[in-house]
């Protein structure tokens, strides 16, 4: 249990280094995703196999989710300061 707690943590706290990038929010949600159904697993008293389960479930939605949450538009700065959108990378 304390190794999927250490886990949980390690993901919030890279979670926070994520950016707008598509690929970043997805690795992110991933992680998150993964270790929140770790822990829900381990916790339903299922043992490793539950918290393998939760995990893969967890990691799979936390993907999905983080994808579909990648904002469309990010703002630049032209050399007069002003903003305006462009495609994020």
């Amino acid at each position: 249990m304390k190794k999927f707690l250490v886990l949980a943590v390690a993901a919030l706290a890279l979670a926070g280094c994520s950016s707008t990038s598509r690929t970043d929010r997805t690795l992110g949600g991933a992680a998150i995703g993964a270790g929140t159904g770790a822990l829900i697993g381990a916790a339903t008293g299922g043992g490793a196999n539950a918290a393998l389960t939760g995990a893969a479930i967890g990691g799979v939605a936390g993907a999905v989710v983080g994808n579909a949450t990648t904002p469309k538009h990010c703002v630049a700065y032209d050399d007069y300061g002003r903003r305006y959108r462009v495609a994020c990378p």
